[in-house]
């Protein structure tokens, strides 16, 4: 249903003002929350009667905003990402406890690459890779893997758009993105420096689910300066093909 001057629906409100919190504003004020969104003040308040009263905003005692628990239980309760998490710790687990780096594990997701979870090292000097964080698909050693491993249709997709540049080493030649998609293929596993952040060096492999499809990519992240490839492909390949079979016994395959 479309109420507003411009024809845009409740829920694409709705998302709009949800949408407006992130790690680094985690709460707000109702005018704060009202210029995040782009939407009018008496919008904004009419909205967040109902959103707080359904929990899923919540009112602090000094009057500031924030996402309520109510999200975090709906999100949760048939959560595909959940269910990797749960299948995909221990491993991570045995990875972070061999690399001392942070891991990662990400899933595509509307065409980005979605962090669903992460062990962070506290010997590490990166604050990298946040759980919720998106990156772009060809931005990330994460995407890429992921991108190596899905149907050609898909990467005819993602390669025929515009792709930006997020570092100075961010490759956005479909052509030597394709020449670095065979090679993953071929190696089972990716390690670009700098293509995300540029202090940092991803080191991803592919994660299979059921009929073999890929599933998740699993990541350890490392200064770029002290990336020791030969030592952290071993550990991670060994962590992947753990959760890989686990995956495939559970018969769980990834959805996009």
């Amino acid at each position: 249903m479309a109420n507003s001057p411009t024809g845009e629906s409740v829920i694409s409100r709705v998302v709009r003002l949800l949408s407006a919190f992130d790690r680094d504003v985690p709460s707000m004020t109702l005018s704060g929350l009202s210029r995040r969104a782009d939407l009018p003040l008496t919008t904004t308040r009419r909205l967040l009667e109902d959103l707080v009263l359904h929990g899923l905003i919540e009112r602090l005692p000094d009057g500031d905003l924030r996402p309520g628990m109510r999200m975090w239980e709906l999100a949760a309760r048939a959560s595909r990402a959940l269910n990797l998490q749960e299948v995909a710790l221990p491993f991570m687990e045995d990875v972070q406890a061999t690399v001392h780096q942070h891991t990662t594990l990400a899933v595509l997701n509307q065409r980005t690459v979605l962090y669903v979870e992460r062990l962070s090292s506290p010997d590490s000097k990166l604050n990298a890779a946040h759980i919720a964080q998106r990156m772009p698909i060809h931005a990330a050693s994460s995407g890429l893997v992921l991108l190596a491993y899905s149907p050609s249709a898909f990467q005819d997709e993602v390669l025929s758009a515009p792709l930006a540049k997020v570092t100075p080493e961010t490759i956005t030649d479909p052509l030597l993105i394709r020449k670095h998609l065979a090679e993953i293929r071929q190696r089972g596993y990716v390690a670009l420096p700098g293509i995300g952040v540029t202090e940092w060096t991803g080191i991803a492999v592919p994660v299979f689910g059921a009929n073999n499809e890929i599933a998740a990519a699993l990541n350890a992240i490392v200064p770029r300066n002290e990336a020791d490839i030969p030592f952290t492909v071993p550990a991670l390949l060994t962590a992947a093909h753990g959760i890989s079979r686990a995956l495939k016994s559970a018969g769980t395959s990834p959805r996009r």
